[in-house]
């Protein structure tokens, strides 16, 4: 039986083989790997961002700071490092809609997200959030009405975006760990509303 042909495996196969060939070559070190990879997959996530979020919903003070210097104000709750040196946070209101992309590759803000969803590093979501945002945004179940702006902020390997998502209503009696449970990697990306409870 032969092998079959690269463009036929599939990426987890394709993946696969490659890590193989690094490591019989000694050009990366798989504990490593298995660190870095456990680290975004566990200790590093969406969760962070939803802190974030929840502090600055229920805390007026830390709301302003991180609007105003979002880096420190999340390094201040214990989350920075690669893929966050330098964050910029962007407030959903009434009026304007914002929404994060990456139209180059991936820049993404991993200490608070976590690893990017597929669908940020398709190249059909980065070209059409920034030609038809509304329409993207229609397609990915999030219909944003006519006459609100929509800001489509474009990260980069200088600076990552976060979206402050509304606090949705009916929520004041909840505590951060309760709103925190709420918000959604997609509401921080500006693709999704926080839904009440």
């Amino acid at each position: 039986m032969s092998a079959a042909p690269a463009d036929r495996l599939s990426p987890a196969l394709r993946t696969e083989a490659l890590e193989q060939l690094l490591v019989e070559r000694e050009l990366i070190d798989p504990a490593v790997m298995d660190k870095f990879i456990k680290t975004y997959e566990q200790d590093v996530g969406p969760l962070n961002g939803a802190k974030v979020v929840a502090r600055a919903w229920t805390d007026p003070e830390y709301r302003e700071w991180l609007l105003r210097d979002g880096t420190a104000a999340i390094k201040d709750m214990g989350f920075g490092g690669p893929q966050g040196e330098h964050m910029v946070v962007v407030e959903q209101t009434d009026d304007v809609h914002h929404v994060v992309v990456c139209t180059l590759c991936s820049c993404y803000p991993w200490p608070v997200l976590g690893l990017p969803p597929t669908w940020y590093k398709d190249p059909a979501y980065r070209a059409g959030i920034v030609r038809t945002p509304r329409r993207v945004l229609r397609e990915m179940g999030l219909e944003v009405r006519e006459g609100k702006e929509i800001q489509v902020w474009d990260s980069s390997s200088e600076v990552r975006y976060l979206v402050l998502p509304q606090r949705p209503a009916g929520t004041e009696d909840l505590d951060t760990d309760a709103l925190a449970a709420l918000v959604t990697r997609d509401a921080m990306v500006g693709v999704a509303e926080v839904a009440a409870p």
